[in-house]
């Protein structure tokens, strides 16, 4: 085991959370990067990178909320010169597949004089049990901008996995991962899913952009429904209707099906309400 600690960016997030905990876990000495952490990171104040960095041997690095928002790859760029001169060695990016602000930011850290990995992630399966379709899939209807779009569903758990291996073995270092789920769904096919493993009926209903805009207006404001509604516009067109192989080349074994992560996530309570 390294004495060095490994700083997981984001260690409060989907990702970031059972990265740290799969680290600590094995051994190795971990350093969460979030704004109350013991100490502190915080994407929007640049002061707060150079301690949290100090000593550190590799980073995984999560931009929050997506790497599609502005001012991103400019934080990324400054994170990535930050770390040279803190002396990390490799970072490893969380980033988005089939996202043009996401493969910028990947340059970026390609092109950084750093190691790294980079993990291009497709659509997580955990957006339904732990983000912002949980309420919507309780509530049995599921609204996207998706039409009849299939996706490559991927399990949060396989990207922990990867990135875990990616921070821990060299063997990852300069290495693109595209992973995914092991077969294309339809959302009204992942619905259907969802409704075998609750118990209750959720369908899907396709809407259009401009519906999808003034949904995520209400909930979040005009710039996350702008941003969010860019994301969908490009990622939801057709182009990701493919599978990766990153699982399978960094893991040596397939990804989680959908329908195995929905029966899983049941199990463990994640679609019960409070009484």
């Amino acid at each position: 085991m390294q004495n060095a600690p490994i700083l997981v960016i984001g260690s409060t997030g989907k990702t970031g959370s059972r990265i740290a905990k799969r680290l600590s876990e094995a051994g190795h000495v971990v350093r969460h990067g979030a704004r109350k952490s013991e100490i502190p990171f915080d994407w929007e104040r640049p002061e707060t990178w150079p301690p949290v960095l100090a000593g550190v041997s590799s980073a995984y690095v999560s931009y929050f909320p997506d790497l599609a928002f502005p001012g991103a790859a400019e934080k990324i760029d400054a994170l990535t010169k930050a770390a040279h001169g803190a002396g990390v060695k490799k970072l490893v990016l969380l980033s988005g597949r089939g996202e043009s602000h996401a493969q910028y930011c990947e340059d970026i850290v390609r092109n950084s004089g750093l190691d790294f990995t980079l993990i291009r992630a497709s659509w997580f399966a955990q957006n339904f049990s732990e983000g912002y379709l949980r309420d919507p899939a309780l509530a049995g209807m599921i609204a996207l901008s998706a039409g009849d779009v299939l996706e490559p569903i991927i399990d949060v758990d396989d990207i922990a996995d990867v990135a875990v291996a990616a921070l821990t073995d060299d063997r990852h270092t300069g290495q693109l991962y595209e992973v995914t789920g092991p077969r294309l769904l339809g959302f009204a096919n992942a619905a259907a899913a969802l409704s075998t493993a609750m118990g209750r009926e959720v369908r899907y209903v396709p809407i259009t952009l401009e519906e999808f805009h003034a949904s995520m207006t209400e909930i979040g404001g005009p710039m996350i429904a702008d941003v969010l509604t860019g994301i969908c516009r490009e990622t939801l067109d057709g182009r990701n209707q493919s599978l990766g192989d990153g699982v399978q080349r960094a893991l040596r074994r397939e990804p989680k099906d959908f329908g195995d992560f929905c029966r899983d996530a049941a199990a463990t309570g994640a679609w019960r309400q409070a009484a």
